[in-house]
């Protein structure tokens, strides 16, 4: 039986995980909305741990009691858009770069010693880490700087395997919010699967569905004003 910790696991992916993982190991299920933890206590094998994950002070008062991991899962996240580009507002940008991306630091500095040799390191990116999109500024910058730091640990620690998450568009209460098309878009569940069985065989990058990250991973190899060209399409 493995220990397995996950942050933003009251709901969406974080949730699908904890409830996946807690059939056959210890799940450390990470979270600030009380109720949700309340049930996730319901389940069997699942500890539920309240904590913000911007606060390092919290993260390391709410996980003192654990000395061991096997898998650390930093799933925690938050997008919201820019509308007007012209009109930057640096406020909501410091929101998702402070969920997305510097509380991905405070947890590493708290929780990645307690990871033990032979462990894992699951980070959770997004597709949109890819290329550049619309009004994703925000979104797309904390993303794209969470690959990179996954993929300079993974140079780095010598121990531990690290895998990066690069999801397409997952059906979460999260991406209800969109008020555009998602195409391809997953469920959870399928999403669950994908992850799971990419962190069993211990993939450095796991994405999904492949239609739809194969065709941003062809993009990508284009020139950047190809691009910016059709993306005019899909702005909104």
């Amino acid at each position: 039986m493995k220990n397995i910790l996950i942050t933003g696991a009251t709901s969406g992916i974080g949730r699908g995980l904890a409830e996946y993982y807690a059939k056959a190991h210890t799940v450390y299920a990470c979270g600030r909305n009380e109720d949700a933890l309340n049930e996730l206590a319901t389940f069997n094998n699942i500890n539920p741990v309240k904590l913000d994950v911007t606060d390092i002070g919290s993260i390391s008062a709410a996980c003192e009691h654990i000395e061991k991991l096997d898998i650390l899962v930093l799933n925690a996240g938050n997008c919201e858009y820019i509308d007007d580009a012209k009109h930057f507002d640096s406020a909501l940008f410091k929101r998702v770069i402070d969920v997305n991306l510097l509380a991905l630091a405070y947890c590493l500095e708290v929780l990645l010693p307690k990871v033990s040799s032979g462990g894992q390191l699951v980070i959770v990116s997004s597709s949109a880490a890819f290329l550049p999109l619309p009004r994703a500024q925000a979104y797309g910058t904390s993303k794209a700087a969470a690959t990179y730091l996954a993929k300079s640990l993974a140079i780095d620690l010598a121990d531990i395997d690290v895998s990066v998450v690069h999801p397409g568009f997952v059906k979460t209460p999260l991406t209800d919010k969109n008020d555009f098309p998602m195409p391809l878009a997953v469920t959870v569940e399928q999403a669950t699967i994908a992850i799971s069985q990419g962190i069993a065989k211990r993939n450095k990058d796991i994405h999904f569905p492949k239609r739809f990250t194969f065709i941003l991973k062809f993009i990508q190899l284009l020139p950047f004003g190809v691009w910016q060209f059709l993306s005019k399409g899909i702005k909104r």
